[in-house]
């Protein structure tokens, strides 16, 4: 085993949670809103189209906090992180938004979370968000390895290939059809028992 410690960087949605913004398209009857970063790599163009969308229908926070308070983490998840944490450090890389995470991460036992920032006015109506970083999930892992820490990066969709690729081993979970046939070079697991076998291969070797 590695003298060097550990760490484990989790994608949030679609690897630990459901994706929040399905939750909302089926809550609000807005097929528009199902896009996720599964379909689109520009996360920008994403996130703009989505804002355009919500101000349109008159969409506000309390709605997508609604339907975020009634979301669970996906089954495994949370015996997954618990069984994580007992191994190496883990860290949620994710670009979602502090303002959409906190009722998850309480769920999840509140693991560590790296994510973005909403822009929201007196009427709570959301009019931008921020970002922590450009492409914050990649230079996140590379500044992890370069704390000489052994990573181990997992995702599910586009935006999550960079860090994949610049962890130690990237793993895919139960990703889309098109990203598995874009990205072949990286192992695919569809359940976090699976996930929990790849992860523990990667802690084991020299």
């Amino acid at each position: 085993m590695s003298a060097n410690p550990a760490i484990i960087a989790l994608d949030m949605e679609g690897v630990l949670t459901p994706e929040i913004w399905i939750g909302v398209a089926e809550r609000t009857g807005i097929p528009e809103l199902r896009r996720t970063t599964r379909d689109e790599p520009d996360y920008d163009k994403l996130m703009r189209g989505r804002l355009e969308i919500l101000d349109r229908h008159g969409i506000r926070i309390d709605t997508i906090h609604q339907v975020i308070g009634g979301l669970d983490p996906l089954p495994g998840a949370v015996e997954f992180i618990s069984w994580a944490r007992n191994h190496a450090q883990v860290i949620i890389l994710s670009d979602t938004f502090v303002q959409f995470a906190q009722p998850l991460l309480a769920k999840m036992g509140w693991p560590t979370i790296f994510c973005h920032s909403l822009e929201i006015n007196a009427d709570g109506r959301i009019t931008g968000y921020r970002l922590r970083q450009a492409d914050q999930k990649r230079k996140a892992v590379a500044a992890f390895r370069l704390l000489n820490f052994r990573t181990c990066a997992v995702g599910d969709s586009y935006n999550d290939t960079t860090m994949l690729g610049a962890a130690d081993q990237g793993i895919l979970f139960c990703p889309s059809a098109n990203v598995v046939k874009e990205f072949p070079q990286f192992p695919v697991v569809t359940d976090h028992a699976a996930l929990r076998v790849q992860v523990e291969g990667f802690l084991t070797k020299a």
